[in-house]
């Protein structure tokens, strides 16, 4: 070989090779010790079980498709976004619920979830349907602190917290049920948003003056695309409500940038607006290319307007739940969730090919991800 062609096929080669280096580090994974969950039914794992609320879903047949088919207090047929999100980061298969009973403080280092369903940022949204307020998820955090620092120690404890991964999902309900069934003929919804993102930035802040340094913010679902929005608003033919979805992407787009705004002012706060919406409209728009024979009726009973006790013992649900982007009428099945995942974790750079993250997400056919 002469030493043109040497050099030739030595600077192939390391050209390839440091590409394939920048390639891994840019979707290194991160490894979080615990994972903390904050918000609504996208999140909640069974907070609402004791509460004196129709928001709740410790029933049959939520559950069908979880562990023993057993309803928890989850909005869906098996795990839901908080679950998952932890499975992947490979924390823990699911994310126990800081009031169920049975919680044991071996459960604590790892993390748990203190989100409520029916909740939002505007305290109004909760007391609507007398769930957790976020102030009283944020105390109840801080229950927790006492408890994991009696169970490991004060400086274990304060690793674990700044160390661990908090998922926040509000405005759901905020936007859906307050705003467009309450304020919405006495207060304009910039405004309103605008209420909400400052609701948010202090929920933040109180997060980071309490330890907290690694946070994704979720922006809302397609509401619009709900089958129960449909259904309500949507017109005889049950049509996806535009004016529903602008507002989520009017929200949306005010909370991502309230969210950049503050990791302005505390540089050390790894602080992330993580867009759901986006992802879920894509799914719900290519049921051919995604798997999915139904994005837009629900799993059980009639999938129109059935969910918490009208989704209940009764209610026959589909013999194939992977097939039903929607597990009820508000809420998406187990798979949908996965796929959904599997799409912001792109968004975020991560490796989906990771073994936990695979596992979490379950069969993925990337190149049909791709598109999407």
């Amino acid at each position: 070989m002469n030493k043109l062609v040497w050099a030739q096929s030595l600077t192939v080669f390391l050209v390839l090779f440091f590409e394939r280096v920048i390639f891994i580090a840019a979707t290194v994974n991160i490894k979080y010790p615990a994972v903390f969950a904050f918000g609504d039914s996208i999140l909640d794992t069974g907070n609402n079980n004791d509460l004196f609320s129709v928001t709740k879903s410790d029933f049959s047949p939520y559950g069908k498709d979880f562990d023993g088919g057993v309803a928890t207090g989850r909005f869906g047929n098996g795990r839901v976004l908080s679950d998952l999100i932890t499975a992947a980061m490979g924390v823990k298969d699911t994310l126990p619920a800081y009031l169920d009973k049975n919680l044991q403080d071996k459960d604590l280092p790892t993390g748990v979830c203190f989100a409520s369903a029916g909740t939002g940022f505007d305290d109004t949204t909760a007391h609507l349907q007398n769930v957790l307020s976020m102030d009283t998820q944020l105390k109840h955090f801080q229950d927790y602190i006492g408890k994991l620092r009696a169970a490991v120690g004060a400086d274990n404890a304060s690793s674990i917290i700044s160390n661990a991964l908090y998922v926040i999902s509000g405005g759901n309900n905020d936007v859906a049920i307050t705003y467009t069934f309450t304020y919405k003929h006495f207060i304009s919804f910039p405004k309103y948003s605008s209420d909400l993102v400052e609701a948010q930035r202090n929920f933040l802040k109180s997060l980071y003056q309490l330890g907290a340094r690694h946070v994704w913010v979720l922006s809302t679902l397609p509401l619009g695309c709900l089958p129960i929005v449909r259904s309500i608003l949507g017109g005889p033919l049950r049509v996806i409500v535009d004016y529903e979805n602008g507002l989520a992407q009017q929200f949306n787009g005010m909370l991502a940038s309230g969210v950049s705004n503050l990791k302005a002012t505390l540089p050390d706060y790894d602080v992330k607006f993580v867009d759901v919406y986006s992802p879920m409209f894509r799914l719900i728009l290519n049921p051919g290319v995604s798997g999915f024979i139904d994005t837009w009726s629900g799993c059980c009973g009639t999938g129109t307007l059935e969910m918490g006790p009208l989704c209940n013992v009764l209610c026959i649900p589909c013999s194939d739940r992977s097939s039903y982007f929607f597990w009820d009428s508000a809420h998406p099945s187990e798979r949908a969730y996965q796929l959904t995942l599997a799409l912001m974790l792109q968004n975020l750079n991560y490796d989906l090919t990771n073994y936990n993250i695979s596992k979490a997400l379950g069969p993925l056919n990337v190149t049909s991800l791709n598109l999407i």
